[in-house]
């Protein structure tokens, strides 16, 4: 995946809070999705690349979403709760 952007669409899975790249100088506390994918960096298209307070209300829910992989980040075009 690394390279180029992967569509993707209708990706499910839970969005959590945790610190990434741990032990790095890129470590911060990032909203992360965990799929049958893999997990991920979740960011919203045209949305801050940290800190993005739209993301908090995911946190804790399953999500479906369309957008791209971008090696460790999803760039979601689309974040929908499920039911």
């Amino acid at each position: 995946m690394a390279g180029t952007p992967v569509p993707v669409t209708a990706l499910r899975g839970k969005v959590t809070r945790r610190v990434f790249g741990k032990g790095t100088k890129s470590e911060h506390l990032a909203v992360c999705i965990d799929t049958d994918r893999g997990s991920f960096l979740l960011r919203r298209e045209g949305g801050p690349a940290f800190d993005d307070p739209a993301l908090d209300r995911y946190v804790g829910k399953s999500v479906v979403c369309n957008g791209y992989l971008l090696s460790h980040t999803l760039l979601a075009e689309r974040i929908a709760v499920e039911p």
